[in-house]
């Protein structure tokens, strides 16, 4: 597990002036990585890593000559249209990229001149999602959000019986995962009224985010070989949010005994940028339990208990109606720490049977919620499964979004002794169905 290091200090300064403001969330402290090219351009895709309001141009940087000899594999990795061969490489190569990049974006550095010409406003970039994934897990890892849903739907046996043994997940859809701004049409679903025999075909009336954190797969594993619970961090690159979307009358019908299906399969969306777990080692903290859970399995423990398995980062939902016109209005707030499984564990439970992991999969922790009544992360939650619509800055309810919705998530590491870092934002938007 990687400490604070010199990369970490918060004198350190850029020469690139707005990685110096104090709410940036892309300090020199950060360097999160991600794929883009110039907005409305036919330029081709290719790495870069975030730098304040700007984003340098790793193919073009790592062609000048300016990275150490040991680095420049990785630097060149960084710089392609996909990250999956720089996950491949492994933390030894991520934390000596990472390292170069600091020398050369800090101010004083003698190659900033040079560096310059490869640095392109964030303003003026358009994103990709930044790796090949070819699977995608979700699990269920927040104890709150579990209580809450299981206060609304069964209250008589709210807690699931497997919850406190392992971190419960389900296969998710690859294919349908974008980045940050993707818009979507209402899916078109099955489901089933109250008091009613039969389904009806329709759009979904109950549609819903989730606030998540996700996680890229670095070297992953042979299969038939697990990963150990005290390896598992070697193999996860970094971390970015998900908000994945959900039909919830679907979900309703489809669910048992499978599982979601087209409920959740329609799109998921992610952050353009990837926080290395080296960045955020200031916000690492312990992975609670609860007095009275049983012990966690031995395969399932690190050597540590757990003492820093955990991230404590801010999280954040906003939406933006169509009335509110820019000027989001937070929905809940709640915090990373109060997850009941690591991505550690979560990594060594997926494995423990012999799965193989890819470089560039994706595994997402789950709605992350909390205890306190503004900590719920979705509509879901906060509206009681729609009997209480939610009242919003601007005086309109929502009990489930409505067409011309934007959802913004949002995260950040916030600590004294270190800079803040954020991992920028998450958003999409509700369009009409198609036609019947």
């Amino acid at each position: 597990m990687t400490s604070p290091n010199a990369t970490h200090d918060p004198s350190l300064q850029s020469w690139v002036e707005s990685a110096n403001d104090a709410d940036t969330d892309f300090p020199i402290q950060n360097l999160p990585h991600g794929v883009f090219r110039r907005r409305a351009s036919a330029e081709g895709w290719r790495g870069g890593v975030a730098i304040g309001e700007h984003v340098l141009d790793m193919a073009a940087a790592s062609a000048l000559g300016v990275f150490a000899s040991a680095v420049q594999p990785a630097a060149v990795a960084a710089g392609a249209a996909a990250l999956n061969g720089l996950m491949a490489m492994g933390r030894p190569a991520w934390s000596a990229l990472r390292a170069d990049l600091s020398r050369l974006l800090r101010h004083g550095a003698p190659e900033a001149a040079r560096l310059r010409a490869c640095l392109l406003p964030q303003a003026d970039a358009e994103y990709a999602v930044p790796a090949r994934i070819g699977d995608y897990t979700d699990f269920f890892t927040s104890y709150d959000h579990m209580m809450n849903m299981g206060r609304l739907f069964h209250p008589d046996n709210v807690v699931l019986p497997q919850f406190h043994w392992l971190p419960i997940g389900y296969h998710g859809r690859a294919s349908s995962i974008e980045v940050s701004g993707a818009s979507f049409r209402r899916p078109w679903g099955q489901g089933r009224a109250p008091g009613t025999a039969e389904p009806h075909y329709a759009p979904t009336k109950r549609l819903d985010y989730e606030l998540e954190l996700a996680a890229y797969i670095g070297p992953g594993n042979v299969r038939g070989e697990a990963i150990g619970i005290d390896a598992a961090e070697d193999h996860l690159f970094g971390v970015c949010l998900l908000n994945d979307w959900s039909a919830r009358d679907v979900q309703g019908w489809e669910s048992v005994p499978l599982g979601p299906f087209l409920a959740k399969n329609f799109l998921s969306t992610v952050s353009p940028w990837i926080v290395t777990l080296e960045a955020l080692a200031p916000f690492r903290c312990p992975v609670r339990r609860k007095d009275g859970d049983p012990p966690v399995l031995p395969h399932l423990m690190p050597a540590d208990g757990n003492a820093r398995g955990g991230l404590d980062l801010q999280l954040e939902v906003l939406i933006d109606t169509p009335l509110s016109a820019g000027r989001p209005m937070r929905l809940s707030r709640t915090r990373s720490a109060h997850g009941y499984w690591s991505l550690a564990q979560m990594v060594a439970h997926h494995t423990e049977n012999g799965c193989n992991l890819a470089s560039g999969d994706l595994i997402g922790t789950g709605t992350q919620s909390g205890p306190g009544d503004d900590e719920k992360g979705c509509l879901m939650e906060l509206s009681f499964a729609g009997r209480v619509p939610v009242a919003l800055a601007n005086g309109e309810t929502r009990a489930m979004l409505e067409d011309g919705d934007t959802v913004i998530l949002r995260a950040w590491g916030q600590r004294d002794g270190f800079r803040r870092i954020g991992l920028g934002e998450c958003r999409g938007t509700v369009l009409p169905a198609r036609p019947a």
